[in-house]
Order: structure tokens, then C-alpha cells, then sequence
């Protein structure tokens, strides 16, 4: 029979903070998704921000009918995100869906179980990085199929920027897009930049060029953004972080305008 001492509740009057944290960040990601997880831990989370995922369902391979199908799990995905609680910023984690479903979309299904929060999609993100460099003429990497690429191009057409080059690598998995090396994602960038573009657009939350934006933009002398590097700026911004952290990539030290 165990022997310990009794147990006693305390009568010490406990003190509560409004929050464990003062800002919270939620990641509604792809179930298959290698790399969001890891550049938020670097690039967002702090002691006054945390971080809180939930997982949609997703299957392989990446086009455009599989890709709309994540908006039907989309708010409950949302919902189940510290529940009945408040979140500073959502950020849903797939640019290719962004295209496909929609920016507005997208903001209507999270915020029917999260009202009001700002919904950040790496799409609109991206927009509003290159804005903030005022780059008027792009180019564009991605690793997907030319199907699921075009779609993208159209994207960015649509919102004003003329599109110098855009080149693709063919694949079709998420999973496969984030094991590309980042030695090949610079020497791709390296290839793919035009060299009258104002900046670099690489699509895709699963590669892992935020990582190495900073060694890109050294290699092929443009402002580079990058799908996370984008949503983790424009995050950070909409919960009042307005540090400069150009050994991020020169998009860590600009400004963002209202969201």
C-alpha cells in the first residue's frame, strides 16, 4: 500500500493574467505539411506570441480539383483552435489553395467559426510583401505542375503585376516539395530570376526557401518572397511586432501597410 503525506488544498489566493501569452497566432495547415510548423518556431513564436495548429484533412496529389476540396474542412479546422477563445491572427498555410479557393473565401470559412479574426493567406501576404518593396514586375518559382501553376499566374496578373518569367519544377506532392534541398531552391531562384524583375516570388508553404531568402537574395541581388516569409511578416505585423530582422530577408525589415 503506497504511503505519501495528506493531501491539502491551498487557501492562497491565486492571481490569473488575462492570457498564458498576449498574442495568439493559430496555423490552420495541410495534414501533410512538413514545413509551416518549423519557420513559425523561428520566424513568430516568442514569448509574447504562441502558437496554436490544427491540421485539415489533405491528399495528394497537389491540383486543382484536390486543392478545393480543403474548404469544407476549413472551419472546423478553424474552430477547433483554442475553441471560444479569441485569436490575434489565423494564417491559413497553402498558397496554391489560395489561388484555387480564394482569398475571400478562404476569410469567410475561418471566420465563421473565428469572427473577426485577421485571416492571413500566403497569397495576400505575398501581394502586400511586394508591394512593400514596390516591385511592379516579378518573377515566379514554383515546384508545382504547370496545371496548378497557371492558376498562380493568373493570381498575380489579376492583382497588377506583370509577370517577367515564371518557371515550374513538375511536381505534384506537397510531401516531395519539401524535401527540394535549399542548395536547388538557390540555384533554381539563380536561374529563374529575370534580370529586369523587381523581385522574386517563390510560391509554396511546403518548400523550404524561408529558410534561405536571405542567401537568395545575395545570390541574385533582388528582394525575395517567399510564401512563409511572407505570411510570418505580415503575422507579425498584425500583432504589433515591427522589428527589423534583415538577416531574415530584406522583407523582415519593411513596413506593412494596414491588412
Amino acid at each position: 500500500m503506497d504511503s505519501f503525506p495528506t493531501i491539502r488544498q491551498t487557501d492562497l489566493h491565486l492571481d490569473f493574467d488575462d492570457r498564458p501569452l498576449s498574442k495568439r497566432v493559430g496555423l490552420l495547415i495541410l495534414a501533410t505539411d512538413h514545413t509551416t510548423e518549423p519557420d513559425f518556431q523561428r520566424m513568430v513564436a516568442s514569448s509574447n506570441i504562441g502558437l496554436y495548429t490544427s491540421r485539415i484533412p489533405y491528399a495528394n496529389p497537389t491540383t486543382p480539383g484536390n486543392l478545393r476540396r480543403m474548404l469544407r474542412p476549413m472551419s472546423e479546422g478553424a474552430w477547433m483552435i483554442l475553441p471560444d477563445e479569441e485569436l490575434d491572427a489565423i494564417c491559413y498555410s497553402c498558397t496554391s489553395a489560395s489561388v484555387v479557393i480564394g482569398d475571400d473565401e478562404i476569410e469567410h470559412a475561418i471566420r465563421q467559426a473565428k469572427p473577426n479574426v485577421p485571416v492571413v493567406t500566403p497569397t495576400l501576404a505575398a501581394v502586400k510583401a511586394l508591394e512593400a518593396f514596390d516591385a511592379k514586375r516579378i518573377s515566379i518559382l514554383t515546384p508545382y505542375t504547370l496545371e496548378t501553376s497557371t492558376p498562380m499566374a493568373s493570381y498575380f496578373s489579376d492583382k497588377g503585376f506583370e509577370i517577367a518569367n515564371f518557371s515550374c519544377f513538375g511536381l505534384d506532392d506537397d510531401r516531395e516539395m519539401a524535401r527540394i534541398s535549399t542548395k536547388s531552391l538557390i540555384l533554381a531562384a539563380r536561374e529563374t530570376i529575370s534580370s529586369d524583375a523587381d523581385a522574386l516570388f517563390i510560391s509554396c508553404t511546403a518548400v523550404r526557401a524561408a529558410v534561405v531568402a536571405a542567401e537568395i537574395e545575395q545570390a541574385i541581388g533582388k528582394p525575395v518572397v517567399t510564401s512563409n516569409l511572407a505570411t510570418a511578416w505580415a503575422t507579425l505585423r498584425i500583432c504589433g511586432d515591427h522589428s527589423f530582422k534583415p538577416e531574415r530577408g530584406s522583407l523582415m525589415a519593411q513596413p506593412m501597410a494596414s491588412w
